[in-house]
């Protein structure tokens, strides 16, 4: 691929760098290990920069792709030093950017979700055998002529944990790209699969009796996937402004990106900046602490931050809100594309009685069928569990792990575990390894279990290729995806006139007109399309 590389001009750093920005670790903290800055350099000064560099102690990571900067490892004591040496033009921390927390919270049940039907609401003609999920009609994504099959004029980049090339739903699609990167590797791989989910609220395919369909499931739409996350989850924003510039080399019309972090760069905005004053439209999470901070890059005006819904089209609390919020998407429970075998498929019966439980992560593989019993707190070992399936409540300040352990170790052969707060419940086992399949429950399916002990259960964990996830996360996918739907079919239109339209046309959540939880509302696929038909692109 032919790559073409522009310089940003020091001048459009400048402009946007402030006096907490460059904040710098003072010498009292020369004693840490090295933190990491974005070092910007004159232009023609690069060998005379990084010699600084050296002469500074400093280590160069990363070259960043179209601009007079680099990412340093530099002592603290030694920052003052090298904003000094002529060639510098600025330094500046390199910030951290992270995958939201509260993703992976909720898998989905095989037997239940996956054996559906297309949906007969839907006014696309999808193929039988797959699950619609409630994000694809929610944005009215099943509405648009043709089933979006002008979107091969169109190019979304995904900077994420990468792509699962070899999944079912994602194998077969059309023009799908990616570069290696030698921190996280190559871009089909994903050791955190939030990008493939990501992915598949895009583009997972509209294919006979398989998985689910995304918002442009028709093969033609263009990916390209730069991959700045690992398993850990974290990147800096150096590679994060790195990896926007790879995006425009690629021919980007549009980049989705699922991630945030608590403090901005002058950096990655002049980057946002100069990639949305060539036409490229970019969309950020808002991030899921659930607070009125911003959060980057969503925070910057170059980029579309986006919140969640749940299905109701509520407010997901978990969702930032700030004025900087500008579209909303659905955000809780989606379903999609995770990586072939890595999801936990928990299902449980008790009785008659069949229960929509979440999967606990670290549970072993398995089914058993046993009576019920209930094991309290779970704090402490009771020969009365043995051969039985362990009710076990949330509490006690008990860690699940603990619990389920304890069960085990009474000789119970599965475990429930149930929340002790109105809400579902997403345990992990953390570091304790247990043998026995666990589940998780509802505090009102818990309560619905007490009614039915002794009575035949049967916990079953298998693995799948498909799960929920909540997060602002999934909600920006969404919207990104339907920015690219509508845009497709008026290519004429501008990145500047679609973000507009597509504000204009979202419905109205929330208070009236733009407020702080849901932005301008729900983006909406058809009422985008409809105006720009009627109203044209400048409306």
């Amino acid at each position: 691929m032919k790559r073409h590389s522009t310089a940003l001009p020091l001048s459009a750093i400048a402009a946007v760098c402030s006096a907490a920005v460059l904040g710098l670790a003072s010498s009292a903290a020369s004693a840490a290990p090295p933190a990491r800055y974005v070092v910007g350099f004159k232009a023609g000064a690069d060998n005379d920069a990084n010699a600084a560099v050296l002469r500074a102690r400093g280590h160069v990571k990363r070259k960043l792709r179209g601009m007079n900067a680099m990412s340093v490892e530099l002592p603290s004591d030694q920052v003052a030093a090298l904003r000094a040496d002529k060639n510098v033009a600025y330094v500046e921390i390199d910030p951290p950017r992270y995958l939201p927390s509260m993703e992976m919270k909720a898998d989905y049940s095989a037997s239940t979700e996956l054996s559906a039907a297309a949906n007969p609401a839907s006014g696309k003609s999808y193929y039988l055998g797959q699950t619609i999920p409630y994000g694809i009609t929610m944005t009215q994504a099943d509405q648009l002529p043709n089933g979006g099959s002008k979107a091969g004029n169109r190019k979304i980049c995904i900077i994420d944990s990468g792509y699962d090339r070899n999944h079912e739903d994602l194998n077969d699609n059309g023009v799908v790209t990616g570069e290696y990167d030698p921190g996280t590797g190559w871009w089909h791989t994903d050791e955190n699969g939030h990008g493939t989910h990501v992915a598949g609220t895009i583009a997972a395919l509209n294919n006979n009796g398989v998985g689910v369909v995304g918002v442009i499931p028709v093969r033609q739409l263009k990916l390209h996937i730069v991959k700045v996350f690992g398993a850990d989850g974290w990147a800096y924003s150096s590679e994060l402004a790195d990896a926007a510039n790879r995006c425009a080399d690629a021919g980007a019309n549009i980049i989705s990106m699922s991630l945030s972090g608590p403090e901005p760069s002058a950096t990655e905005q002049a980057v946002f900046d100069a990639l949305a004053a060539k036409g490229i439209l970019s969309f950020a999470a808002s991030s899921n602490a659930g607070t009125t901070a911003p959060r980057w890059p969503a925070g910057y005006d170059s980029v579309v931050s986006v919140g969640a819904l749940d299905s109701s089209k509520n407010w997901a609390s978990f969702s930032n809100y700030n004025p900087k919020v500008e579209l909303s998407g659905p955000g809780v429970r989606v379903l999609s594309t995770v990586p072939m075998g890595t999801a936990l498929v928990s299902s449980l019966s008790v009785g008659a009685s069949n229960y929509e439980v979440g999967s606990v992560t670290g549970s072993p593989h398995g089914t058993v069928t046993a009576p019920l019993a209930d094991f309290g707190f779970g704090g402490a070992v009771n020969p009365a569990m043995a051969g039985k399936v362990c009710l076990i409540q949330r509490g006690a300040g008990l860690p699940f792990g603990t619990k389920v352990a304890n069960c085990e170790a009474s000789g119970g052969v599965g475990a429930v575990l149930y929340n002790n707060v109105p809400g579902s419940l997403n345990p992990t086992l953390g570091t304790t390894v247990t043998n026995i399949p666990s589940v998780a429950a509802s505090q009102a399916e818990g309560q619905a279990m007490l009614a039915q002990l002794g009575q035949s259960a049967t916990v079953s964990v298998k693995v799948g290729n498909y799960a929920y996830f909540d997060g602002t996360s999934m909600a920006t996918p969404h919207v990104s995806a339907v920015a690219a739907l509508v845009w497709s079919y008026f290519p004429k239109c501008s990145a500047a006139q679609i973000r507009s339209t597509l504000a204009k046309s979202a419905e109205d959540l929330g208070d009236p007109g733009r407020d702080v939880k849901f932005g301008y509302g729900l983006v909406r696929a058809r009422a985008a399309y409809d105006r720009i038909a009627q109203m044209g692109c400048n409306n």
